[in-house]
């Protein structure tokens, strides 16, 4: 996810393996680099390789802390004294964008609690990120969610027990932690997304930066995946903020460039300068080919699958019940969309969790009917069974703070002028919940009756220094508020992370 295999290359590193794999060379002219997680399996793996060394020398890195006990065991397995240093280094997590991470998971919690083995794994990879960040801070969590309050707890734990880690050195304005519970808002993974990353992992699933694309009609063989990364991919990185329609003039420009730095076939290469200046630009040439193929696939198949599934009226359904409160035309819109052939299951389920989640406890729900409707439509239950339980995950009952709050006069004449510059379109609309709770929070308003602090301090100042993880599970959407928030508060710096990264599939 962070580095590419080339640029490891670059760095002399010539064979790649993993410590599980069976029946590896022993090849003795090299030295061995080992990155790992400190988990007993992995541990007992290393003290297996140690009795019996493959290669000259070992430096290991563990992407956590690791125990004295498990130090212990390695140095004893260490009988040839091959081992050349032994560090940690804090890695313990997924880094998706430059201000986004997630740990992988997938269903962390059993009903209303924690998963033992994913809490612990949460802790983990939550003190791994304070630490590569240089960060102690000062936690905050959202007093409706007991799973909240349990991980802030064992964050809490981690860091007095490893209080010398955590020595660092001091700021004028303590960093935040602020902890949140994926419930809160169960609207927002649920929408179709229009900006190009969100898009791409709601359409094609995004798993550590590839895509898959084998399903592709008529793909060819070596873009059946391929690597979205910002971190290498200037167009990716210019463009993953930007609404859909802006993608498609910047592709057809990315194609006229790339048009006129062909070389022409006819082109004669007489002298050995000409050779030489074709030879020289060939690289950026055939990297920059790779690139308009992989985006032009990549966005071709966004188009189809918009135009194949009905999106944009689909879409424009969804963002209705996200944001406005008129009960009896929402409700004929998704009957309308539930009777429409074009309208695929999975997205009518997406429309009925909505609608359930939206109008729950209205007087005249249309619910009932709806689900039967949804039954008709795919002949089984596996989707009404669904839409309870998202209902039993997200809905009023278990939200701490409210979703769908009316909104105040300025709001709405912000919202308007903002619909008046043709910026924020039907399409994008919703908001996040992450996005007023992080705003409240820079302004220094957010209740401390709802996301109370852990221990007796609080923060008197306004925070500049803030990680906010969402247990369940964080969204490309909120990933893109993030963003932007970053960008219109300068001096305040916010990084968001996960147990996964969700789209309505997930």
């Amino acid at each position: 996810v962070v580095y590419t295999q080339s640029e490891i290359l670059q760095r002399e590193v010539y064979l790649f393996e993993r410590l599980d794999s069976p029946n590896r060379e022993p090849m003795k002219h090299l030295k061995a680099i080992c990155f790992l997680r400190p988990t007993k399996e992995n541990v007992e793996l290393l003290v297996q390789e140690l009795r019996r060394p493959k290669y000259s020398i070992y430096f290991i890195y563990f992407s956590n802390v690791i125990s004295k006990s498990d130090v212990k065991a390695l140095a004893e397995a260490d009988e040839q004294e091959v081992v050349a240093e032994v560090q940690e280094f804090y890695g313990d997590y997924i880094a998706v964008n430059p201000h986004v991470f997630s740990l992988n998971l997938l269903g962390c919690c059993r009903g209303r609690s924690w998963d033992p083995a994913q809490l612990t794994r949460t802790t983990q990879g939550l003190t791994a990120l304070l630490l590569s960040l240089k960060k102690c801070p000062m936690i905050r969590y959202q007093l409706s969610s007991e799973p909240a309050k349990r991980l802030a707890e064992c964050v809490k734990q981690v860091i007095t027990k490893e209080y010398e880690l955590f020595d660092f050195r001091r700021t004028e304005v303590p960093p935040l932690l602020l902890i949140l519970d994926r419930s809160d808002d169960a609207i927002t993974p649920l929408l179709n997304q229009w900006t190009y990353q969100a898009m791409v992992h709601e359409l094609l699933g995004i798993n550590n930066n590839r895509i898959d694309l084998s399903r592709v009609p008529g793909i060819s063989k070596d873009l059946r995946e391929v690597v979205l990364s910002a971190e290498n991919d200037e167009f990716y990185a210019n463009n993953m903020y930007l609404n859909f329609a802006e993608i498609g003039t910047n592709i057809k420009n990315l194609m006229e460039d790339f048009q006129r730095r062909k070389p022409k076939e006819q082109q004669k290469l007489e002298s050995i300068a000409d050779m030489k200046a074709f030879v020289e630009n060939y690289p950026q040439f055939k990297k920059m080919s790779g690139t308009v193929s992989k985006h032009v696939t990549v966005v071709g198949e966004l188009s189809r699958l918009v135009a194949e599934r009905n999106l944009l009226e689909v879409s424009e359904v969804e963002q209705e019940l996200a944001c406005q409160s008129d009960h009896s035309s929402a409700l004929q819109s998704v009957r309308r969309l539930l009777q429409s052939p074009r309208v695929s299951e999975l997205d009518a389920a997406r429309l009925v969790m909505l609608y359930a989640l939206r109008y729950e406890r209205h007087g005249s729900s249309g619910l009932p009917a709806l689900l039967e409707e949804l039954r008709a439509r795919g002949g089984t239950d596996r989707y009404r069974k669904l839409v309870s339980a998202v209902v039993e995950y997200g809905g009023k009952r278990v939200r701490g703070s409210d979703l769908f709050s009316p909104k105040d006069a300025v709001a709405i004449t912000k919202q308007f002028l903002k619909g008046l510059k043709g910026i924020e379109n039907v399409y994008t609309q919703h908001q996040p919940l992450l996005q007023e709770t992080l705003d409240q929070l820079i302004k220094g308003k957010l209740k401390d009756s709802q996301y109370p602090y852990l221990g007796p301090n609080t923060l008197r100042d306004r925070p500049q220094d803030i990680i906010v993880f969402l247990i369940g599970g964080a969204t490309y959407e909120e990933a893109l508020a993030v963003f932007n928030l970053n960008r219109s508060n300068p001096g305040v710096r916010i990084v968001l992370g996960g147990t996964t990264i969700h789209n309505t599939r997930r």
